[in-house]
């Protein structure tokens, strides 16, 4: 089960890890069947509430389509587990950047207060990036309601399906410059991330730093991944 590969995780040294350098690779999870039967979703449309050319939109290169519930069972299983595991660490950056937000213990009374604010759209989604695609920095924002973590895996094979397509992840610290950091993920990995902000410690106590994130230019073949967003979209 996914859910108990993700909690057997060492969740004391990601969590030191998400404080020290704002985002973690885990472990594989996903299986090479996991990766390629999420991959065989793509054509289904049955699976998607919507389809964004990223071209047209300004976004950058390549295809991206967002799940429709019910989400299949391997993705509802990591949204539900990893979720659990956040919340507590997801709580603990907003009350270091004097946020009154809380984060409840369940995804499910979390999704509550999404539906509460008009959020009843699921985020998660896949992508699909060929030859020449990228994707540019940016931060997924879908409401008033946000969760502070989003993670994404890599279903194709760095080297073999596809060269090129990094992730990229941008800090910037107020009045200072911004620091890039480009990651690479074997199939199956997960990499944990903020999505829009993450507490920096200074002088004064912490400070809430900017963070964006985006994809490389593909190189050659075919990348897909899958992201797990937490909150649910207007």
């Amino acid at each position: 089960m996914l859910a108990d590969h993700i909690n057997s995780l060492d969740w004391k040294q990601l969590r030191q890890a998400l404080d020290d350098d704002g985002y973690v690779v885990t472990p594989k999870i996903l299986t090479a069947a996991d990766c390629r039967g999420l991959i065989a979703l793509f054509d289904d449309d049955r699976h998607f509430r919507a389809t964004i050319e990223m071209r047209r939109h300004g976004y950058g290169s390549g295809i991206y389509k967002y799940f429709r519930n019910p989400l299949p069972g391997p993705i509802q299983q990591l949204r539900q587990a990893l979720y659990r595991q956040l919340a507590d660490i997801a709580n603990d950056w907003a009350n270091r950047l004097d946020s009154e937000q809380t984060f409840p213990a369940t995804l499910a009374d979390f999704l509550d207060i999404c539906h509460q604010h008009g959020q009843h759209r699921p985020t998660p989604l896949l992508f699909r990036y060929q030859q020449g695609d990228f994707n540019t920095l940016h931060q997924d924002t879908y409401g008033r309601v946000g969760f502070p973590f989003q993670v994404l895996t890599v279903l194709s094979r760095p080297g073999h399906d596809f060269t090129g397509g990094e992730f990229l992840l941008v800090t910037q610290k107020p009045r200072a410059q911004s620091i890039g950091e480009a990651v690479t993920l074997e199939r199956g990995q997960l990499l944990i991330f903020p999505n829009q902000t993450r507490p920096l410690g200074g002088r004064r106590g912490h400070y809430r730093a900017n963070v964006r994130h985006g994809v490389s230019r593909v190189r050659s073949g075919t990348r897909h991944t899958l992201g797990v967003i937490f909150h649910d979209a207007e």
